[in-house]
C-alpha cells in the first residue's frame, strides 16, 4: 500500500457513515426522500468553475458535470461594416412616425451577420453554446434487495451534498462537494461493511468527445468543440478512483469497485479557453487535469474546503425568529407545496436566501467568467437560449445580490467581462453608428460578441452594455476604493462616449433620445395598429443614460479628469427625454403614451428608474412612484421566474412589503419539470429550488434573493440612507429576526435585530469614515463604541439622522 492510501485509510477510520432519522435544519438544508427523477430535482455542488448535479438513484447513479467555459463557437465577426450607412435613414423614418419602414429597413441591414444567437439555435455556429461536460454514471451492484432509510440533502452551510441508505443491512453514504482551493470535485463512498461498496464508474459524452481508460484508476475524456466548420475549444477531464481497501478492475471504458468500505472519486476538467485574450488558445487542458490530479492531497481536503467556502457564507445571514415544527421532517418539494397552499413555513424564505448565496459564491469566483443564464449547471449540448450572456437584464440580475452581501470581489468576473467587451464593442460602435466609446446590445457569450442579435423585435437595444456599468459604478458606491475606480472609469467613459454621441432630437419637445433602440424584448402598438419593437427613446434607455452619465460625471471629478467630458455629459443629461405618465396613470414604456401590445409582458423595463436604479422613490418623486404601481397593477403578478423576482424588488422599493412577499410566494410556486418547453408567463420554482422560466434560468434565483434583503435592508437614494424593514410583511412569520453583515452604500456594515415588527437593537460598522445617513426608527438611539450619544429620535415617528462616523469605529444602535 502507497503512502497516499495509508493516509487515506487512516484517514477514512475516523468518518464511519452515521445514518439516523433525518431531522431538518429548516434554513440551511435541502432535503429530499427520493432520488431526483430529473434534473430539476438533482442537487447542485460547484466551486464557481466545476459543477456537478447528484442525482443519488441506488441502482444507476447519475451526476451531470460542468466546466463553466466549456462553450462551443469561437471568435467572430458579427458586425455588418456598412450598418451605419444605414443609421440616418432609419432615425428619420422614426422621426417621422414611419415606425414600420423603419423596422423592415433594421432588420434588413442593421442587425448581426450571425446565426442563432439570440434564438438559441447556436450550439453548431460561431456564436456557440454553453454546453454540459458529460456525465458520470454509477452502477451498483447487489440492486435486488429493498432500500429504506433514503436521504439526499444539500447543507449550504458547508456546500455538502449527502445521499444515505440502508440496503440488506448494507448501510451506504455518499458525499460530495466541489472544492474551491483544489479544483476538483471531491464524492466520498462509505460503507458499514467491510465489503460493502461495489460499483462500477463510468464517463461519458455524447458527442465531440473520446473516452478511455487511463492507467489502473483514472478514467480520462478528451474532446473538441465544434466553431461552426472550424475546430474549436479543446476540454479534458479526468475520473480518478481511489479505494484503499477495496479492488479496482477496468471492463471496456468502465472501472469497477470491488469489496471496499471506502471510495474516493476525484474529478476535474480544463479547456484551452484563454480568459486574458478569448481570440488565443490557453495552455493544452489535457496536461492541466493531469496536473491537478496529480498534486491533490486527500489529506485535509475537506477542512480546506470548509475553510475557503465558509470564509465566503458567513460574511453575513439572515435569521427568522419563527419554527413552524410542522415542516420539520417534509422535505423540500413538500415545503413548497405546503407554503404555496397556504402553509405557515417562516424559515423557507430564509432557505431561498441561503440557496442565493450559496448559489453565488458555487457559481462566481474571482478570476472566473461571469455566471451565466444558468450559472454553472447545465445538462444539454443545445442550452436554452445558449446559456449565454443576455445583457438586458439577465446577468445583472445574477449579481444584484453582490454588493449587499459584502460579496462585491464575487462580481469581479462581471466587471472583468464588461471591461473585457470593450475592445470589440469600439469596432460594433463605428460599424453601426459611426460612434466614438464602445456598445453592446442584448447578448453576448465568452468570445465577448456586441454584435446587434439578428431580430429587429429584440437584437437592437443599445444599452446593455451601458446597464453593465451600473455594477462598476455601485462597487465604488459600496467601497469607496478608488484604485478600482481609477482601473475601470475607461469602461464608464466609452459607455457614456457613445451614448452622447448617438443621441438625437427628437422635434415634439426636443428631447435627447436614442435610436434606433428597443424596450427589452417588448412591443407597441401604434394609433394606426402597427405592432412594433423598433422605437426611439425607450423609457429605459433614458434613464440607463441618466444613470450612466451621472455616474461618468462623479468618477470623473473623483478623479480629476475629462472636464470636456463633464460638460458635454451635463448637458445631454439635463436634455435627456424625462420619465413621463400616461393616461391611464401608469409611467409610459415609450417616448408616446402608446398602448402595450403584451400589457402583461414579462420585461417592465421601464421601472429600471425604481429598480434597480434609484431615480424614482417614493420620498423624492412620490408621483412617479404613483404610476409605477399603476404600472405594476397593469402588469399583473404573473410572469416569468426573473421577472417575479424583479417584482419583489419593486415593490419593496415601493415600501410595499405585503405585495412583495405576495411575489415572493408566487416566485415559490412549485413548477413540475417539463424538460426543456420554454414557458414566458408561469414561473415559479422547481423542488430543487432552482429558478423556473421555465426552464431553469438562474437569474430568478438571485433576484428573489436580493428581493428579500430589499424587504428587510435598503441604502440606495440619492442620499444612500440606511433603511431597516423598509418593507416588512405584516405576515406574523415575520415579526422577529436579524440580518448580520449586511453592506450599505457609502461603505458601512450592518448588523440588526427586531422583534414584534421593529428594530430592536443594531450595529454599524464604518470602513470609510464618511458621514452615515440613516433612518431611525422612533424611540431608538445611536451611540458610539464608548458609550458617547450621537442622536436618539425621541419623536413619535421615524426621522432620518446624519452624523459623521470615524474609519474602523461601529456604533451601537439602541432603543
Amino acid at each position: 500500500m502507497n503512502m497516499l492510501l495509508k493516509r487515506l485509510f487512516i484517514f477514512g477510520l475516523s468518518f464511519l457513515p452515521v445514518l439516523c432519522t433525518f431531522a431538518q435544519s429548516q434554513d440551511q438544508t435541502l432535503y429530499f426522500k427520493n432520488p431526483a427523477k430529473n434534473f430539476t430535482e438533482s442537487l447542485p455542488i460547484g466551486n464557481g468553475r466545476l459543477g456537478a448535479m447528484i442525482f443519488g438513484s441506488t441502482n444507476r447513479d447519475r451526476l451531470v458535470l460542468n466546466e463553466k467555459s466549456l462553450w462551443s463557437g469561437g471568435m467572430q465577426d458579427a458586425d455588418r461594416e456598412d450598418a451605419n450607412q444605414y443609421l440616418e435613414q432609419i432615425q428619420n423614418l422614426l422621426l417621422e412616425g414611419k415606425n414600420k419602414e423603419a423596422q423592415d429597413l433594421l432588420q434588413a441591414n442593421f442587425v448581426s451577420k450571425g446565426v442563432g444567437s439570440g434564438y438559441g439555435t447556436g450550439a453548431n455556429e460561431h456564436y456557440g453554446a454553453y454546453q454540459t461536460l458529460g456525465d458520470l454514471w454509477i452502477t451498483w451492484k447487489d440492486t435486488l434487495s429493498e432500500v429504506n432509510n433514503y436521504s439526499r440533502t444539500l447543507n449550504l452551510e458547508e456546500a455538502i451534498a449527502s445521499v444515505s441508505w440502508t440496503r440488506g443491512g448494507n448501510q451506504i453514504s455518499q458525499e460530495f462537494y466541489s472544492s474551491i482551493p483544489d479544483q476538483v470535485i471531491v464524492i466520498r463512498y462509505q460503507s458499514n461493511q467491510p465489503n460493502g461498496l461495489n460499483f462500477s464508474v463510468r464517463l461519458s459524452r455524447k458527442e465531440n468527445a473520446t473516452v478511455k481508460i487511463e492507467g489502473k484508476d483514472q478514467l480520462l475524456m478528451v474532446g473538441q468543440l465544434p466553431n461552426k466548420d472550424l475546430p474549436g475549444m479543446k476540454f479534458a477531464s479526468i475520473v480518478q478512483v481511489i479505494a484503499p481497501n477495496g479492488k479496482i478492475s477496468q471492463n471496456e471504458n468502465q472501472l469497477t469497485v470491488s469489496n471496499a468500505n471506502e471510495t474516493y472519486l476525484i474529478i476535474t476538467a480544463a479547456t484551452d479557453y484563454n480568459l486574458q485574450d478569448p481570440n488565443s488558445r490557453a495552455g493544452d487542458p489535457l496536461q492541466l487535469v493531469k496536473s491537478r490530479i496529480g498534486s491533490f492531497q486527500k489529506d485535509g481536503a475537506k477542512e480546506r474546503h470548509l475553510k475557503s467556502y465558509q470564509a465566503w457564507y458567513q460574511r453575513n445571514s439572515l435569521k427568522m425568529g419563527t419554527q413552524n415544527s410542522e415542516v420539520e421532517n417534509l422535505s423540500t418539494p413538500e415545503r413548497l407545496l405546503r407554503y404555496s397552499q397556504g402553509g405557515k413555513d417562516a424559515q423557507l424564505p430564509v432557505l431561498y436566501y441561503n440557496f442565493g448565496k450559496y448559489l453565488l459564491i458555487s457559481s462566481s469566483q474571482p478570476g472566473e467568467l461571469p455566471s451565466n443564464l444558468q450559472g454553472i449547471w447545465a445538462q444539454e449540448y443545445q442550452t436554452p437560449w445558449n446559456g449565454d450572456y443576455h445583457i438586458d437584464i439577465n446577468v445583472q440580475m445574477n449579481y444584484w445580490l453582490a454588493e449587499p452581501m459584502g460579496y462585491g470581489d464575487l462580481a469581479e468576473p462581471l466587471h472583468r467581462f464588461t471591461y473585457n467587451l470593450m475592445e470589440n464593442g469600439a469596432k460594433t460602435a463605428k460599424a453601426y453608428y459611426n460612434a466614438p466609446g464602445w456598445v453592446a446590445h442584448v447578448i453576448s457569450n465568452p468570445w465577448l460578441y456586441t454584435s446587434p442579435g439578428e431580430g429587429a423585435s429584440w437584437g437592437s437595444t443599445m444599452t446593455g452594455g451601458a446597464w453593465m456599468t451600473e455594477h462598476i459604478w455601485e462597487h465604488f458606491r459600496y467601497t469607496g476604493d478608488t484604485v478600482f475606480l481609477q482601473e475601470y472609469y475607461p469602461v464608464l467613459k466609452g459607455a457614456s462616449e457613445f451614448l452622447a454621441a448617438v443621441l438625437i432630437r427628437e422635434p415634439k419637445n426636443g428631447y435627447y433620445v436614442t435610436a434606433p433602440s428597443n424596450s427589452p424584448e417588448n412591443s407597441y402598438l401604434m394609433p394606426n395598429g402597427f405592432r412594433g419593437f423598433t422605437t426611439m427613446g425607450p423609457t429605459i434607455d433614458m434613464q440607463i443614460a441618466r444613470e450612466l452619465f451621472g455616474n461618468t460625471i462623479q468618477a470623473a471629478k473623483i478623479l480629476q479628469v475629462d472636464q470636456d467630458l463633464v460638460n458635454n455629459l451635463e448637458e445631454k443629461r439635463a436634455n435627456l427625454a424625462p420619465n413621463t405618465i400616461g393616461a391611464k396613470g401608469d409611467l409610459n414604456e415609450w417616448l408616446e403614451d402608446w398602448e402595450d401590445a403584451e400589457p402583461q409582458h414579462r420585461h417592465v423595463s421601464h421601472l429600471y428608474g425604481l429598480h434597480p436604479y434609484d431615480e424614482i422613490t417614493p420620498w423624492n418623486t412620490p408621483e412617479l412612484a404613483e404610476a409605477v404601481k399603476k404600472t405594476l397593477a397593469i402588469r399583473g403578478d404573473d410572469g416569468t421566474g426573473w421577472s417575479r423576482a424583479w417584482k419583489i424588488n419593486f415593490w419593496a422599493r415601493l415600501g410595499d412589503g405585503n405585495h412583495a412577499l405576495i411575489l415572493l410566494k408566487k416566485l415559490l410556486e412549485p413548477v413540475g419539470d417539463d424538460g426543456e418547453k420554454i414557458v414566458m408567463h408561469k414561473g415559479g420554482t422547481y423542488s430543487n429550488l432552482f429558478c423556473a422560466h421555465p426552464p431553469f434560468q438562474i437569474d430568478g434565483n438571485f433576484g428573489g434573493t436580493v428581493g428579500i434583503i430589499e424587504m428587510l435592508f435598503q441604502s440606495h437614494g440619492k442620499e444612500e440612507t440606511i433603511r431597516l424593514l423598509p418593507a416588512l410583511p405584516e405576515d406574523s412569520d415575520w415579526q422577529s429576526g436579524s440580518m448580520k453583515g449586511m453592506h450599505a452604500r457609502g461603505g458601512f456594515v450592518v448588523d440588526f435585530s427586531w422583534e414584534n415588527g421593529k428594530v430592536s437593537s443594531g450595529k454599524i460598522t464604518s470602513n470609510l469614515g464618511k458621514s452615515c445617513s440613516f433612518l431611525l426608527p422612533n424611540g431608538m438611539k445611536i451611540q458610539d463604541s464608548k458609550g458617547n450619544l450621537i442622536v436618539a429620535n425621541t419623536g413619535s415617528r421615524p426621522e432620518i439622522f446624519n452624523f459623521q462616523t470615524q474609519a474602523g469605529s461601529f456604533y451601537q444602535l439602541l432603543r
